[in-house]
Protein backbone atom coordinates (compact mmCIF):
# COMPACT_ATOMS: atom_id res chain seq x y z
CA UNK A 1 0.00 0.00 0.00
CA UNK A 2 2.85 2.37 0.82
CA UNK A 3 4.43 1.72 -2.59
CA UNK A 4 1.12 2.49 -4.29
CA UNK A 5 0.80 5.79 -2.42
CA UNK A 6 4.37 6.70 -3.34
CA UNK A 7 3.69 5.93 -7.01
CA UNK A 8 0.57 8.09 -7.01
CA UNK A 9 2.50 10.95 -5.38
CA UNK A 10 5.18 10.83 -8.07
CA UNK A 11 2.54 10.82 -10.81
CA UNK A 12 0.83 13.84 -9.24
CA UNK A 13 4.10 15.75 -8.97
CA UNK A 14 5.03 14.99 -12.59
CA UNK A 15 1.62 16.02 -13.86
CA UNK A 16 1.59 19.26 -11.87
CA UNK A 17 5.15 20.16 -12.93
CA UNK A 18 4.28 19.59 -16.59
CA UNK A 19 1.38 21.98 -16.19
CA UNK A 20 3.24 24.63 -14.21
CA UNK A 21 6.52 24.59 -16.15
CA UNK A 22 5.73 24.43 -19.89
CA UNK A 23 8.38 27.07 -20.64
CA UNK A 24 11.10 24.44 -20.65
CA UNK A 25 9.75 23.26 -24.02
CA UNK A 26 10.49 26.53 -25.85
CA UNK A 27 13.61 25.26 -27.63
CA UNK A 28 14.06 24.08 -31.22
CA UNK A 29 15.23 20.75 -29.84
CA UNK A 30 14.96 18.70 -26.67
CA UNK A 31 16.95 19.97 -23.70
CA UNK A 32 17.93 18.41 -20.35
CA UNK A 33 15.17 18.55 -17.72
CA UNK A 34 12.66 19.65 -20.36
CA UNK A 35 9.02 19.32 -19.37
CA UNK A 36 5.86 19.75 -21.38
CA UNK A 37 5.19 19.51 -25.09
CA UNK A 38 7.18 21.23 -27.81
CA UNK A 39 6.35 24.86 -28.49
CA UNK A 40 3.90 24.80 -31.42
CA UNK A 41 4.89 26.10 -34.84
CA UNK A 42 1.69 25.12 -36.64
CA UNK A 43 -2.08 25.21 -36.03
CA UNK A 44 -2.04 21.42 -35.64
CA UNK A 45 0.46 21.46 -32.78
CA UNK A 46 -1.23 24.49 -31.20
CA UNK A 47 -4.47 22.49 -30.95
CA UNK A 48 -2.67 19.48 -29.46
CA UNK A 49 -0.87 21.60 -26.87
CA UNK A 50 -4.13 23.33 -25.91
CA UNK A 51 -5.90 19.97 -25.55
CA UNK A 52 -3.04 18.58 -23.47
CA UNK A 53 -2.46 21.57 -21.18
CA UNK A 54 -6.02 22.77 -20.66
CA UNK A 55 -7.86 19.46 -20.39
CA UNK A 56 -5.75 16.31 -20.05
CA UNK A 57 -3.34 17.63 -17.42
CA UNK A 58 -6.17 18.96 -15.26
CA UNK A 59 -8.02 15.65 -15.49
CA UNK A 60 -4.85 13.73 -14.61
CA UNK A 61 -4.25 15.93 -11.55
CA UNK A 62 -7.86 15.69 -10.34
CA UNK A 63 -7.96 11.89 -10.77
CA UNK A 64 -4.57 11.49 -9.08
CA UNK A 65 -5.61 13.62 -6.11
CA UNK A 66 -8.89 11.73 -5.81
CA UNK A 67 -7.20 8.31 -5.92
CA UNK A 68 -4.54 9.46 -3.46
CA UNK A 69 -7.28 10.63 -1.11
CA UNK A 70 -8.99 7.24 -1.31
CA UNK A 71 -5.73 5.42 -0.61
CA UNK A 72 -4.93 7.59 2.41
CA UNK A 73 -8.47 7.20 3.71
CA UNK A 74 -8.23 3.41 3.43
CA UNK A 75 -4.78 3.35 5.05
CA UNK A 76 -5.76 5.42 8.09
CA UNK A 77 -9.43 4.45 8.43
CA UNK A 78 -9.23 0.73 7.87
CA UNK A 79 -5.89 -0.36 9.30
CA UNK A 80 -5.90 -3.04 12.00
CA UNK A 81 -5.47 -0.57 14.85
CA UNK A 82 -8.28 1.81 13.84
CA UNK A 83 -10.61 -0.92 12.61
CA UNK A 84 -10.04 -4.08 14.69
CA UNK A 85 -13.31 -5.68 13.51
CA UNK A 86 -13.25 -5.57 9.68
CA UNK A 87 -16.44 -5.38 7.67
CA UNK A 88 -17.59 -8.52 5.86
CA UNK A 89 -19.26 -6.57 3.04
CA UNK A 90 -18.53 -8.29 -0.28
CA UNK A 91 -20.07 -5.84 -2.74
CA UNK A 92 -22.15 -2.69 -3.10
CA UNK A 93 -24.43 -2.29 -6.11
CA UNK A 94 -24.58 1.54 -5.97
CA UNK A 95 -20.80 1.77 -5.66
CA UNK A 96 -20.27 -0.64 -8.57
CA UNK A 97 -22.64 1.42 -10.73
CA UNK A 98 -20.80 4.62 -9.82
CA UNK A 99 -17.31 3.32 -10.55
CA UNK A 100 -18.53 2.02 -13.91
CA UNK A 101 -20.43 5.13 -15.02
CA UNK A 102 -17.91 7.76 -13.88
CA UNK A 103 -14.98 6.41 -16.02
CA UNK A 104 -17.33 6.19 -19.02
CA UNK A 105 -18.29 9.85 -18.53
CA UNK A 106 -14.61 10.80 -18.27
CA UNK A 107 -13.80 8.94 -21.49
CA UNK A 108 -16.67 10.66 -23.32
CA UNK A 109 -15.43 14.07 -22.12
CA UNK A 110 -11.99 13.24 -23.53
CA UNK A 111 -13.28 11.58 -26.71
CA UNK A 112 -15.41 14.46 -28.04
CA UNK A 113 -12.56 17.00 -28.45
CA UNK A 114 -10.20 14.18 -29.45
CA UNK A 115 -12.36 13.28 -32.45
CA UNK A 116 -12.54 16.95 -33.43
CA UNK A 117 -8.75 17.21 -33.37
CA UNK A 118 -8.32 13.94 -35.29
CA UNK A 119 -10.71 15.18 -37.97
CA UNK A 120 -8.81 18.47 -38.23
CA UNK A 121 -5.46 16.70 -38.47
CA UNK A 122 -6.66 14.11 -40.97
CA UNK A 123 -8.51 16.36 -43.40
CA UNK A 124 -6.04 17.98 -45.78
CA UNK A 125 -7.27 21.44 -46.83
CA UNK A 126 -6.67 23.00 -50.23
CA UNK A 127 -2.88 23.04 -50.48
CA UNK A 128 -0.49 25.34 -52.29
CA UNK A 129 2.44 22.96 -52.69
CA UNK A 130 3.48 19.35 -52.12
CA UNK A 131 6.49 17.77 -50.45
CA UNK A 132 7.11 14.07 -51.02
CA UNK A 133 9.12 12.29 -48.33
CA UNK A 134 10.70 8.87 -48.81
CA UNK A 135 12.32 6.93 -45.99
CA UNK A 136 15.43 4.86 -46.71
CA UNK A 137 17.82 2.83 -44.57
CA UNK A 138 18.90 5.16 -43.04
CA UNK A 139 18.25 8.61 -44.47
CA UNK A 140 15.46 10.65 -46.03
CA UNK A 141 14.74 11.59 -49.61
CA UNK A 142 12.75 14.72 -50.49
CA UNK A 143 11.00 15.75 -53.70
CA UNK A 144 9.26 18.99 -54.67
CA UNK A 145 6.85 17.93 -57.46
CA UNK A 146 5.56 21.48 -57.94
CA UNK A 147 9.06 22.83 -58.59
CA UNK A 148 10.27 20.90 -61.63
CA UNK A 149 10.75 17.76 -59.59
CA UNK A 150 13.53 19.12 -57.41
CA UNK A 151 14.85 16.16 -55.40
CA UNK A 152 17.67 15.45 -52.99
CA UNK A 153 18.71 13.17 -50.15
CA UNK A 154 19.31 14.24 -46.57
CA UNK A 155 21.69 12.46 -44.21
CA UNK A 156 22.78 13.10 -40.64
CA UNK A 157 26.00 15.07 -40.14
CA UNK A 158 28.52 12.93 -38.28
CA UNK A 159 29.68 14.03 -34.85
CA UNK A 160 33.18 14.88 -36.04
CA UNK A 161 31.79 17.28 -38.66
CA UNK A 162 29.34 19.14 -36.40
CA UNK A 163 29.93 22.91 -36.40
CA UNK A 164 28.07 24.42 -33.44
CA UNK A 165 28.92 27.95 -34.63
CA UNK A 166 26.50 27.31 -37.53
CA UNK A 167 23.78 26.15 -35.16
CA UNK A 168 24.28 22.47 -36.00
CA UNK A 169 23.08 19.94 -33.43
CA UNK A 170 24.48 16.50 -32.74
CA UNK A 171 22.23 13.68 -34.02
CA UNK A 172 19.79 16.26 -35.43
CA UNK A 173 21.47 18.37 -38.13
CA UNK A 174 21.57 17.13 -41.72
CA UNK A 175 23.78 17.81 -44.73
CA UNK A 176 20.84 18.93 -46.90
CA UNK A 177 18.16 20.90 -45.06
CA UNK A 178 14.51 20.81 -46.12
CA UNK A 179 13.23 24.31 -46.87
CA UNK A 180 9.52 25.08 -46.57
CA UNK A 181 7.61 28.37 -46.84
CA UNK A 182 5.70 29.83 -43.92
CA UNK A 183 1.99 30.71 -44.07
CA UNK A 184 1.45 28.07 -46.74
CA UNK A 185 -0.75 24.97 -46.72
CA UNK A 186 1.70 22.19 -47.57
CA UNK A 187 0.66 18.67 -48.51
CA UNK A 188 3.17 16.06 -47.31
CA UNK A 189 3.17 12.66 -49.00
CA UNK A 190 5.11 10.01 -47.09
CA UNK A 191 6.34 6.62 -48.29
CA UNK A 192 9.31 4.27 -47.84
CA UNK A 193 11.65 2.43 -50.18
CA UNK A 194 12.63 -0.51 -47.97
CA UNK A 195 11.19 -0.93 -44.46
CA UNK A 196 8.78 0.95 -42.20
CA UNK A 197 9.81 4.44 -41.14
CA UNK A 198 7.91 7.31 -39.52
CA UNK A 199 8.22 10.98 -40.50
CA UNK A 200 7.85 12.99 -37.28
CA UNK A 201 8.37 16.69 -36.53
CA UNK A 202 7.09 17.52 -33.01
CA UNK A 203 6.87 21.30 -33.52
CA UNK A 204 4.47 20.74 -36.44
CA UNK A 205 2.36 18.15 -34.65
CA UNK A 206 2.82 15.64 -37.48
CA UNK A 207 3.74 11.96 -37.30
CA UNK A 208 3.06 9.83 -40.35
CA UNK A 209 4.22 6.28 -41.03
CA UNK A 210 6.26 5.66 -44.15
CA UNK A 211 5.18 2.32 -45.61
CA UNK A 212 6.80 0.66 -48.65
CA UNK A 213 4.43 0.55 -51.60
CA UNK A 214 1.96 2.94 -49.99
CA UNK A 215 1.46 6.71 -49.97
CA UNK A 216 0.35 8.26 -46.68
CA UNK A 217 -0.72 11.88 -46.56
CA UNK A 218 -0.66 14.69 -44.03
CA UNK A 219 -0.35 18.47 -44.13
CA UNK A 220 1.18 21.37 -42.28
CA UNK A 221 0.99 25.16 -42.19
CA UNK A 222 4.03 26.65 -40.50
CA UNK A 223 3.26 29.82 -38.54
CA UNK A 224 6.72 31.24 -37.98
CA UNK A 225 10.21 31.04 -39.49
CA UNK A 226 12.82 28.91 -37.78
CA UNK A 227 14.69 25.62 -37.81
CA UNK A 228 12.72 22.59 -36.65
CA UNK A 229 14.01 19.11 -35.95
CA UNK A 230 12.44 15.68 -36.05
CA UNK A 231 13.49 12.05 -36.22
CA UNK A 232 12.29 8.73 -37.53
CA UNK A 233 9.85 7.38 -34.94
CA UNK A 234 9.58 3.81 -36.19
CA UNK A 235 12.29 1.32 -35.24
CA UNK A 236 13.68 0.59 -38.70
CA UNK A 237 17.00 -1.14 -38.06
CA UNK A 238 20.47 -0.45 -36.69
CA UNK A 239 20.55 3.06 -38.16
CA UNK A 240 17.18 4.07 -36.78
CA UNK A 241 18.66 6.63 -34.38
CA UNK A 242 20.67 8.27 -37.15
CA UNK A 243 18.10 9.53 -39.64
CA UNK A 244 17.03 12.94 -38.33
CA UNK A 245 14.82 15.52 -40.02
CA UNK A 246 15.85 19.17 -40.27
CA UNK A 247 13.33 21.67 -41.65
CA UNK A 248 14.03 25.34 -42.18
CA UNK A 249 10.88 27.44 -42.45
CA UNK A 250 11.40 30.74 -44.28
CA UNK A 251 9.17 33.46 -45.77
CA UNK A 252 7.78 32.76 -49.22
CA UNK A 253 10.17 35.16 -50.96
CA UNK A 254 13.21 33.51 -49.38
CA UNK A 255 11.81 30.08 -50.22
CA UNK A 256 11.42 31.05 -53.89
CA UNK A 257 15.05 32.21 -53.95
CA UNK A 258 16.20 28.95 -52.34
CA UNK A 259 14.26 26.91 -54.91
CA UNK A 260 16.13 28.57 -57.79
CA UNK A 261 19.45 27.99 -56.05
CA UNK A 262 18.59 24.38 -55.18
CA UNK A 263 17.59 23.55 -58.76
CA UNK A 264 21.15 24.29 -59.84
CA UNK A 265 22.76 22.64 -56.81
CA UNK A 266 20.81 19.42 -57.20
CA UNK A 267 20.58 19.51 -60.99
CA UNK A 268 21.75 15.90 -61.24
CA UNK A 269 18.62 14.84 -59.35
CA UNK A 270 16.15 16.55 -61.67
CA UNK A 271 12.98 14.56 -62.01
CA UNK A 272 12.52 12.64 -65.25
CA UNK A 273 8.97 11.62 -66.16
CA UNK A 274 8.41 7.87 -66.11
CA UNK A 275 8.50 6.43 -69.62
CA UNK A 276 6.97 3.11 -70.57
CA UNK A 277 7.50 1.09 -73.71
CA UNK A 278 4.60 -0.73 -75.34
CA UNK A 279 4.92 -3.63 -77.74
CA UNK A 280 2.16 -4.03 -80.31
CA UNK A 281 0.99 -7.01 -82.27
CA UNK A 282 2.48 -9.66 -79.99
CA UNK A 283 1.73 -13.05 -81.50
Amino acid sequence: MIHKCRSILWQMMASMMMFVLPAFANEEHATPLQLGLHEPASPQMARLVDFHDNMLIWMCVIISVFVLGLLLWVVFRYNAKANPVPSRTTHSVPLEIIWTIVPVIILIIIAVPSFKHLFYLGKTPETEMTLKVTGYQWYWGYEYPDHEGLAFESRMIEDKNIDESKGQRRLLSTDNVVYLPTDTNIQIIVTAADVLHSFTVPAFGIKKDAVPGRLNETWVRIDKPGTYFGQCSEICGTGHAYMPIEVRAVPKEEFAAWIEKAKKEFAQNNYQPLQMAFVKDIQ
